[in-house]
Formats: structure tokens, sequence, C-alpha cells
């Protein structure tokens, strides 16, 4: 089955660029899924962050828009997130997942990476 990595640095200092990598084994990022990076801060919610399509397309929530960038490398089968300007708001768990897609839009997530908690901390 699908199973998702993230990787990168567990602390972050504030103002700098938080970006993380998602590698995928066995399923390719170029197929017909919304690869997606979603967080969840110290005793909130889960918060979706944003997507990039199979086709390389990439949607963002509202609240991160100006600060989210999701790219991909095909050839290392990776998506990577990054955030600029981190603050301490920042700071969660972040899990990458392969989202499911109906009509166009994301409707539900059938695969986690086991998440990777990042400190945003001078």
């Amino acid at each position: 089955q699908v199973q998702l990595r993230e990787s990168g640095p567990g602390l972050v200092k504030p103002s700098q660029t938080l970006s993380l990598t998602c590698t995928v084994s066995n399923g390719s990022i170029t197929a017909f899924y919304y690869w997606s990076w979603v967080r969840q801060a110290p005793g909130k919610g889960l918060e979706w962050i944003g997507y990039i399509s199979g086709t390389g397309d990439t949607n963002y929530s509202p609240s991160l828009k100006s600060r989210a960038s999701i790219s991909r490398d095909t050839s290392q089968n990776q998506f990577t997130l990054q955030i600029t300007s981190a603050t301490p708001e920042d700071g969660a768990v972040y899990y990458c997942a392969r989202g499911l897609i109906r009509y166009g839009e994301l409707y539900g997530v059938d695969f986690w990476g086991k998440g990777i908690l990042v400190t945003v901390s001078s």
C-alpha cells in the first residue's frame, strides 16, 4: 500500500522558512490524487494547508495562501511544503497525505504520513 513519510527540520527560527518534504512509496505522485499537507497545532484541530495534484496544479488554504508553497520532484517521488516568515503559531505536527478527488474537489484522505513535529522558536 502507499506509504508517505515526512522529513525536515524539527526546529525553525521565527521569520525563517519552514520547509518539509514528503516522500511517497508504492505510489506515484503523478497519479490522480491531491497530495496534501495538513497540520495540527497543540490543542487544536486539523488544519488543511494545501495540495499539489497529479498534474502539478496547486491549491492553498486562504489563511496560508500568501506564505505557503507546495512543489514536487517527480524524479524523487517527493513533494515539498514551504511556509515563509514562520511564527511560533506555525508550530505544529505536520502531516502529508493522499487526498481523494470527487468532482474536482478534495473530499477525503486515504493515506497519511506519521507526522513530524515542527517547533518555531529562537
